[in-house]
């Protein structure tokens, strides 16, 4: 027995790590390179080592025997039977296929490395594999066309064999360009330690870099990283993002931070349809089409011009059209910017194989230590319901449930009260459900951002809340996405889509700016007590808990829970 262990590994491969442990710090940090967080009770934390956080560990650079011993250091007895030679094999599969040009022009050599007997055999009577034509030549070989190259990566790693693709990219178009040295404000600028070991993480060395993720906390810098690596390349960029404000963004960083002339950058939205060297665009511009049965006519755009390069910013929401058309064009550079790898949806593994393995990550509360991102105090708030409301939860089943607990009337009372609590800051009330949001925004008398606003009355009110102008701002879904508010430090959340990881870290990160005053920040989830809604809040906060945050829970009156 290991008594200074604070986990119990168990043969799933699932590790509890008591919270209560004085080495629980410790061991969330160690585990966090190899496993994922499940579960967040009270007293031992749920994480689940599985294949992909193991591939991604070795894409890092860690071997399974660097694994197994960080296991056994961590564990209070003896790994289980089974465990040693689980996490060997899947460790042993990230890169035991290689992909790599033939001679023949057009056409690809897929080679199993590992000399696994009869991998290729059984490969080769797959049947999701017929597509893509695999030619048997020897044991360890097979021959397929060169345009399969990212539909088979995606279902290799769907079958458990993640594949090295050593096929190299293309340069695609020049486009000479630099960092100033200066900004547009007279600023000096340069890359903080973390953002020059992101883009060299993501640059390699040769063909070896090139395609990858880097999962940075909102606020941390990744559109400057982006802009390093398109000056790393110097060549001609597409950069897919969440949102037309976004795309602004990252234009007005562009204008104000590289030597890029004005005309070389430009919008493609559904306002504007400028292709250029430098070509901003979204997701939803890409995915748009006029009836379900016609192509999506914008997705040209990954061809139009010979893309050097392309950014697939807020990763995590990449649409599975785009999935698609990034299969096609594995020669081209990507790189993956995001604050959280987590993906509602499953599909991590295809991240994984088409943009490319988790190559730099940096906790985010090693930031906040460092004065790179707020401190931020999170608090759940439990309101409860009026007798009247608790009689439609009681009678309602499945979503109406959930729904009638999120939009709970009493939470409006509590907003107002942590309204005037913070009085003399920036506040942001963040909400799902749109009647919800304008109740309160009446009772409060305060502006309602919405989806269906249009862009420039959104930019102008976005505006005024960074310029002091106006302190309180109530936001829907929009607030997920990345829209620059440096001086919000009070984030309201009065409701959520479910129990969805993904968009409490975007919401946290609406307020993780550091401060002007050098002051903290404060994140408050309002809960209707004794609901499915406390059920799904603790599925939200996992990828927080993950990184360090902790959640004080308090009652209505503000005593603790």
């Amino acid at each position: 027995m290991n008594r200074e262990g604070s986990c119990i590994v168990q043969r799933d491969l699932t590790v509890l790590l008591e919270k209560k442990h004085p080495g629980y710090e410790s061991a969330r940090e160690r585990l966090a390179g190899f496993a994922e967080l499940v579960k967040s009770p009270a007293y031992y934390h749920t994480y689940r080592v599985t294949p992909l956080s193991l591939w991604n560990a070795a894409a890092a650079g860690m071997s399974a025997e660097d694994i197994l011993t960080e296991l056994r250091r961590l564990s209070r007895w003896e790994l289980p039977g089974g465990v040693d030679e689980e996490v060997r094999m899947w460790v042993s599969r990230f890169g035991s296929l290689k992909l790599f040009r033939a001679e023949e022009p057009g056409r690809l050599v897929l080679e199993c490395v590992s000399g696994e007997e009869g991998l290729m055999a059984r490969l080769l009577k797959e049947k999701s594999l017929e597509p893509y034509k695999l030619e048997p030549a020897g044991d360890y070989r097979c021959f397929l066309p060169q345009v399969w190259r990212g539909a088979l990566k995606q279902s290799l790693a769907h079958l458990g064999y993640p594949v090295l693709d050593e096929v190299g990219y293309h340069h695609g178009q020049s486009l000479p360009m630099a960092l100033r040295d200066v900004t547009g404000g007279g600023k000096p600028f340069a890359l903080r330690p973390y953002q020059q070991a992101g883009v060299e993480a993501f640059a390699g060395g040769g063909d070896g870099g090139g395609s990858g993720v880097l999962v940075l906390p909102c606020g941390a810098g990744k559109t400057v990283i982006g802009l390093a690596a398109m000056a790393h390349f110097q060549s001609e960029t597409l950069i897919l993002t969440s949102n037309v404000t976004s795309v602004r963004q990252w234009i007005a960083e562009i204008r104000d931070k590289t030597t890029l002339p004005e005309d070389a950058v430009g919008e493609y939205s559904g306002e504007k349809k400028q292709v250029c060297p430098v070509t901003v665009s979204t997701y939803q511009i890409l995915t748009h089409r006029a009836k379900k049965e016609e192509g999506f006519k914008h997705m040209s755009l990954f061809n139009q011009r010979d893309w050097g390069l392309i950014i697939y910013d807020e990763v995590h929401l990449l649409p599975a059209p785009v999935f698609r058309a990034t299969a096609d064009i594995q020669a081209t550079r990507r790189l993956g910017l995001t604050a959280t790898l987590v993906r509602e949806d499953g599909c991590e593994r295809d991240v994984f194989s088409l943009i490319g393995p988790k190559r730099y990550e940096i906790p985010w509360k090693t930031l906040e230590e460092r004065g790179f991102i707020a401190t931020v105090e999170c608090r759940e708030v439990r309101v409860g319901m009026p007798d009247a409301v608790r009689e439609r939860y009681i009678r309602a089943e499945g979503k109406e449930k959930y729904r009638i607990a999120a939009e709970n009337p009493r939470k409006t009372e509590m907003v107002r009260r942590l309204v005037s609590r913070h009085a003399g800051r920036q506040i942001l009330i963040i909400g799902q459900y749109l009647n919800q949001l304008r109740e309160v925004a009446e009772t409060l008398r305060v502006p309602l951002i919405t989806g269906s606003m249009p862009q420039q009355e959104r930019a102008t009110w976005f505006a005024r809340f960074r310029e002091g102008k106006i302190p309180v701002l109530a936001v829907s879904k929009v607030a997920n996405f990345a829209v620059d508010l440096p001086d919000a430090s009070v984030a309201i959340q009065i409701s959520g889509s479910y129990g969805s990881r993904q968009e409490e870290a975007q919401r946290l990160g609406r307020i993780l700016r550091p401060k002007q005053d050098g002051g903290g920040a404060y994140f408050y989830t309002l809960v209707s007590e004794e609901t499915r809604e406390q059920d799904f809040a603790l599925r939200r906060q996992l990828f927080l808990i993950e990184q360090g945050y902790e959640y004080a829970v308090t009652g209505e009156r503000g005593e603790g829970a």
